[in-house]
Formats: structure tokens, sequence, C-alpha cells
């Protein structure tokens, strides 16, 4: 904050009020071993103005590169009406509606986001909001396990086609549940619905990422149908601002996916060096009692006027903690109330085109790249959507390190999470990309390969 007002002996007194001898006193649990003396380059103590000067110095340090990195967090044009609006202090300051009735403005707001997830993915019910994508996931799974109880299985088949850190996330989580995760090998980049169809032994759901961690759009209709035929549920886990141009999750293969969760950071949310983000979930009607989070309900005052209110508070801190369906404690509506603002802005057809933009600049940026010798799609016989994964003659992550010095995020090199691909670069390309900016990739690249 820019201004605290308390004097010397505004600390003093409220130190002896609460019966400690320094503000240091309140950090005593803290190990001498973990506290730094200083830290390198910031001065002891400054006055204001001089303050000022040094962090306006410190900014101007500051590069904006030329990012074609992507991976599950997207360089989308966020309007700026959305943030100037999310920060008046009637939502800025809102944190959640532990007391529903005088939280009327937050409730009919996360009632909005919930109806337009539903209408997004075609499904039956949306919750208020997860902690981000890779928890979604996990918790999309917990509740299928809960909706499976009688089926005894404890698996899940996982495609590595899925997110990493979505896969790190959920062998965090599910392991203390006593779920196995069965990671299934895409050759091809893609899932496999025979892989499904032959897997031997019983699980209880699968995943079908859409578009996955390469990109790719998976054969979602054959994978919905193979993982219903063996009994279990089908989770999907999507990009939402895919779901504006390929089909919603509801009617993929003969009767939709069951659930449905993702990364809601496109929908305007900044990258802001890795979050806070937040995650989205959204099921079928049958599933709805074993949601976890928030879902909030519309509905009529012995008045007849409209009221919004929390409906099937399974939560923790509302039940007994033996029957809750989960500890998630935070909702992320600030988040959430930017993520409405920009569909309500953008609308149905702001975000097609944000989605058409987005798959045409890729197009365009894998045409570029492969006119280059020696680079070429990594699977070039499936369509991806705004990323695309490219094999480089060079391994990748040298070539990420050289044009980071020009001011270029040049993509992420799969090499870490893939071994099999260490020279394979995962590059992305959203509306806010031109062509001037797709062939200054390509220069640099040539560049960089000679």
């Amino acid at each position: 904050m820019p201004f605290i007002p308390h004097s010397e002996d505004d600390i003093r007194n409220m130190l002896a009020a609460i019966g400690a001898d320094s503000i240091e006193t309140l950090f005593d649990e803290i190990p001498e071993s973990l506290k730094v003396a200083s830290l390198p380059g910031v001065p002891d103590g400054l006055g204001e103005m001089a303050v000022a000067r040094f962090m306006h110095e410190r900014a101007r340090q500051d590069e904006v590169a030329l990012n074609f990195a992507g991976a599950g967090a997207y360089e989308h044009h966020i309007p700026a009406a959305i943030w100037q609006i999310v920060s008046r202090g009637e939502f800025y300051s809102a944190y959640t509606p532990y007391q529903a009735e005088a939280s009327q403005g937050t409730l009919q707001l996360i009632y909005e986001y919930q109806t337009m997830i539903c209408r997004l993915t075609g499904m039956d019910v949306s919750n208020a909001s997860m902690y981000d994508g890779a928890t979604a996931v996990a918790e999309a799974v917990l509740m299928a396990e809960r909706s499976q109880r009688n089926s005894g299985s404890r698996r899940v088949l996982v495609p590595r086609s899925l997110h990493p850190a979505y896969r790190k996330t959920m062998q965090t989580i599910l392991a203390m549940q006593g779920i196995a995760i069965e990671e299934i090998d895409c050759p091809r980049g893609v899932f496999d619905p025979e892989t499904v169809a032959s897997f031997e032994g019983d699980f209880t759901c699968a995943v079908i990422p859409q578009p996955n961690y390469f990109g790719l759009l998976e054969d979602v209709d054959a994978l919905t149908d193979a993982i219903h035929a063996r009994g279990a549920l089908a989770i999907a886990s999507v990009n939402p601002v895919a779901l504006a141009l390929v089909k919603e999750p509801s009617s993929w293969g003969a009767t939709g996916a069951d659930i449905v969760c993702g990364e809601g950071q496109p929908l305007g949310c900044p990258l802001s060096s890795g979050g806070p983000y937040f995650g989205l979930l959204a099921c079928r009607q049958s599933l709805v009692r074993n949601m976890p989070g928030r879902i909030v309900g519309r509905t009529v005052d012995l008045d007849g006027r409209d009221g919004f209110a929390l409906t099937l508070q399974a939560r923790e801190q509302h039940i007994r903690r033996a029957k809750a369906t989960s500890n998630i404690c935070t909702n992320q509506g600030l988040l959430v109330t930017a993520a409405t603002l920009y569909m309500a802005l953008l609308g149905p057809e702001g975000l097609r085109r944000v989605a058409a933009a987005s798959a045409n600049n890729t197009r365009a940026l894998r045409r570029r790249l492969e006119s280059i010798e020696g680079v070429h799609a990594l699977f070039p016989d499936v369509p991806c959507f705004h990323e695309c994964a490219l094999e480089l003659p060079k391994p990748a992550a040298e070539i990420v390190e050289a044009l980071a010095k020009t001011g270029v995020v040049a993509g992420v090199a799969l090499g870490e999470d893939y071994p099999e691909f260490p020279d394979a670069l995962l590059v992305c390309a959203t509306e806010t990309k031109t062509p001037e900016d797709i062939e200054r990739f390509g220069r640099l690249l040539e560049d960089a390969l000679s």
C-alpha cells in the first residue's frame, strides 16, 4: 500500500496491547536459519521520493518480450474495460458470499458465470470456480470416483498428451486417496481409442484433453464412446476459448462427456508470471451431488422478487467434514469476475473471432517456420488449435535460450517432460500476433539454427 498511517507511538501501543515486544516477535516461529538479513541490491532505507525514483529505474529495466509460448497459459488480448471494472471496490473487496443475504451482487455474478460456462460446455451444472486447471482435473477424478463407488475400481486412465503439470498435480492429490493413475502412451501425439477399448482391467474414468498439451485435437467422439462402453465416466479437460470453435463436450460421442474441467486463464486473466488463475468444473445433472465447491442458484423471495443463494453446500465449512465432497476453501472470485465480464463483453461471436484468429495465426506460424530447412511438425497428420509442436535440427532448449537474448520467448522445449522429444519445440500464436511478429520470429529462428 502506498501510505501506512501508523506512527511509532501507534505501533508501540498496538504491540503493548497484544503483549509483544516488537514486530519481529510476531514472526518468532520462523527458524533463524531461514531468515535473511538483507537482500542484494535493495537499500536499507530511503525517503519516499528516492523510493519512487528507485522503483521507476527498476521498472525501466523490464522488457516486454515477443511471446510464442503457451503450454497451458495463453497471451490473449484483454479489453481495458475488464480490469477497470474488476478493480472497482464492490468487486475487488468482495471475497466470498458466506452471508448470502448480504452478498446478492457477488452471488448474481457467480450465477451468471455458471450460466455462461454451462452454455460454453453444454453441461447442465457448473460450480463457482476451482484453484486452477490442474486441481480441477484432480477434483473431477475424485468426483467421478464418488459417483462410481459401486464399480469397485480405483483407477483412472490419463494420456501422456495431458498437460505434464496436471498429471503431476493429479499424482499428488490422488495418491493420498488410493486412486491409481494409469498413464497411457501417445506415440501419435493423441489418445488412441483402441487403447481404451483394449485396456486390461477395470477403470472408473478417463481424461480426454481437448486440445491436448501438444495443441492437437483429440478424436473425442470415439474416445467418449470407448470410455462409456467400458462402463466408465468420460472427463473432458478443455481450453474454454477452443470451445468457441470445436464441438462442445456435451455432444461428444453418443451421449456426451460426463464431467468437464479446464483452466479459465484464457478468459480475461493476464499471464501474471504464472497466476493466480482459476479452474472450471461442470457436469451433467445426475452427478451434481458429488460436485465440490460452491453452486449458486436463482430463486424468488416471499414477495416474488428474484434472489440468489448458495445451494447444495457440500463443503466442509458447511457440513460435517466426513460428508464433505472436498476441502476447497477459496473461491477464485476475482478471476471469475474477470472471466464473466470477458465473456459478456465479447459475446459468442467475439469469442469465436478470438478462437478463429488464434487458429489462423498458428497455421501461418507453422507455414513460416516449416519453410526453414530442417524444421517440420512433430505430428503433421493431426489437426491442431493454436499450438503446434515442431521438430528442430538442434536441441530445442538451446534455441529457446538463444532467442531469449533477442527478446523473443520462442516457445516451450518439450524435452524436459518428454525425453523422447529433445529437439521438439511447442509454439503458440493467439490473436495478439501480427504477420510482422511471425516474420520476425521466423528470421530469428533461421539465424539461431544456422
